[in-house]
C-alpha cells in the first residue's frame, strides 16, 4: 500500500479511457472539472464536454436528456450539491426514468478536511441508495474505482459512484477481480469480521493486522457497492463469525452500518457495531485528525472486535 492516489483522480484517468472507447460517453460538470478531474476528458474531447455552471438542478436535468436520447452521460461535482442540491432532479429526472446516468461525486466524507460542515456530505450514500433502482458505489483506492467505474459504463441505469478528494493508498494489485455487487474479500478470519467501504479499507487492514497479533483472526469485506449490498457476504460473516463491525467514512444512519444492518435484522441476526459519523456535522480540520475525532481508526475498532469476541465467549461460558 506504499502508492496514494485519490479516486477522484482514477475517475479522470479511466473517463479518458472510455472516451476513446465509446463516442457515446459524454461529460458534464458544474464548474468544477478541475476539481471532480472531468476536466481531463475536456482536454481530449471538448465536444462531448458540457459545463452546467453552478447549477447543478440544470446539471443531472441535462445529463437525464441526454441519457434518454442514447448518450451515457457522466455527471461530475461534488457530492454535497450532487446529492443534496440537486436531489429531486435525480430522484425524478434519472431515477423515475431509469435513465442510463452515471452520477460521479467527489469530495464525499470528512476526508474533505477543512473544507469543514458545510462540504463533508456524510449524508449521500444513504440519500442515494434510497432512490429505487440506483446502483451505489464506493470504491477505496485507484484500481476499484478504475474497474467499478467501467463497469458502470457498461450496464444500463442509474449509477452514483462516491469519489474522494484525498489521496489513499493503493490497496488493490492492477489485476484484482472486483465486481459490483460482490463484496471483495481482502482478508480471511472467522474471529470477527469487519465490513468496510471506501476511504477506510486501509484502517480495517491495519485493524485485522494488530488483531492477528492478538490471536484475533478478522475477515475484511470491501463493500464497495452499497446497493445492491452483498447479502449473501453478508450473511456468511454473520454465521461464521462473532460479531461485524462496520466502518464508513459516512453517516452511521443510512450508510454501510444500516445497509448491512436491515439485511442482518431480514435474513441473520447478528452482534454488530457500527463506526462511523455518529449523528452529528464534521467540522473543519486535517483528514487525519477529524477521523481520530470520529473515532473512524484502527483502534475503535480493534476494541469493538475485542468486545464482540468477549461477549461470544462469556455466552459460551453461559
Amino acid at each position: 500500500m506504499a502508492d496514494k492516489i485519490a479516486t477522484r483522480d482514477s475517475y479522470g484517468k479511466v473517463l479518458v479511457e472510455l472516451g476513446s472507447e465509446n463516442p457515446n460517453i459524454v461529460v458534464l460538470d458544474a464548474d468544477l472539472s478541475g476539481s471532480t478531474k472531468s476536466g481531463e476528458f475536456r482536454k481530449h474531447y471538448p465536444e462531448r464536454f458540457f459545463n452546467a455552471g453552478i447549477a447543478e438542478d440544470n446539471l443531472m436535468g441535462m445529463a437525464a436528456g441526454l441519457a434518454l436520447s442514447g448518450k451515457i452521460p457522466f455527471a461530475s461535482t461534488f457530492a454535497m450539491f450532487a446529492s443534496g442540491r440537486a436531489y429531486e432532479i435525480i430522484r425524478n429526472s434519472i431515477g423515475y426514468t431509469h435513465a442510463n446516468v452515471k452520477i460521479c461525486a467527489s469530495h464525499a466524507g470528512l476526508s474533505v478536511g477543512e473544507d469543514g460542515a458545510s462540504h463533508q456530505c456524510i449524508e449521500d450514500l444513504g440519500l442515494m441508495r434510497l432512490i429505487p433502482g440506483m446502483t451505489v458505489i464506493n470504491p477505496a483506492d485507484d484500481v476499484s474505482a478504475k474497474a467499478l467505474i467501467r463497469q458502470a459504463a457498461a450496464f444500463d441505469g442509474p449509477c452514483y459512484v462516491r469519489l474522494g478528494r484525498a489521496a489513499v493508498p493503493v490497496v488493490y494489485p492492477e489485476d484484482a477481480k472486483l465486481e459490483i455487487g460482490k463484496a471483495a474479500v481482502l482478508r480471511k478470519g472467522d474471529d470477527v469480521a469487519i465490513l468496510s467501504t471506501g476511504s477506510v479499507l486501509p484502517i480495517a487492514l491495519e485493524a485485522a493486522e494488530k488483531l492477528a497479533e492478538e490471536g484475533i483472526q478478522a475477515r475484511v469485506l470491501d463493500i464497495h457497492t452499497i446497493k445492491p449490498l452483498d447479502e449473501e457476504a453478508v450473511c456468511d460473516a454473520a454465521r461464521e463469525c462473532s460479531g461485524l463491525i462496520t466502518i464508513e467514512d459516512h453517516s452511521v444512519i443510512g450508510g454501510l452500518g444500516a445497509a448491512v444492518a436491515e439485511c442482518l435484522a431480514k435474513k441473520a441476526p447478528a452482534r454488530m457495531i457500527m463506526i462511523g459519523v455518529q449523528d452529528c456535522f464534521g467540522e473543519s480540520g486535517k483528514p487525519g485528525e477529524l477521523y481520530e475525532k470520529y473515532g473512524l481508526t484502527a483502534d475503535a475498532v480493534i476494541t469493538a472486535a475485542n468486545e464482540l469476541v468477549s461477549e461470544k465467549e462469556e455466552l459460551f461460558v453461559k
